[in-house]
């Protein structure tokens, strides 16, 4: 593996759980999953970022997104920060950046 293709992981498997790393962008004029930013996959949402609001409206935003319920992911860190990372376990949907391993 090259140093530039390490550089662009922003995911992985723990089995059947999704370990997948943000770039999480509040107050944003409508919700969606974007691009690949280094090691981490953007998220925007229309909340704003006042006390983890943002955060707990992406995990319900991402739920969706996943086919999972909101109970299934778990904030790992950065609940009040913009980086990110969540556990989805079991998702039953993917987004056409991630590949089932």
């Amino acid at each position: 593996m090259k140093a530039r293709d390490l550089e662009c992981i922003f995911y992985e498997w723990d089995r059947d759980v999704l370990v997948l790393n943000i770039l999480g962008t509040p107050a944003a004029k409508r919700d969606v999953i974007g691009k690949v930013r280094g090691n981490q996959l953007k998220v925007s949402v229309k909340a704003q970022p006042e006390g983890g609001r943002a955060t707990d409206y992406m995990v319900s935003f991402l739920a969706k997104e996943f086919g999972v319920s909101a109970s299934n992911i778990e904030v790992v860190y950065g609940r009040e920060s913009i980086h990110k990372q969540l556990r989805i376990k079991a998702p039953k949907k993917l987004p056409k950046v991630i590949e089932y391993k």
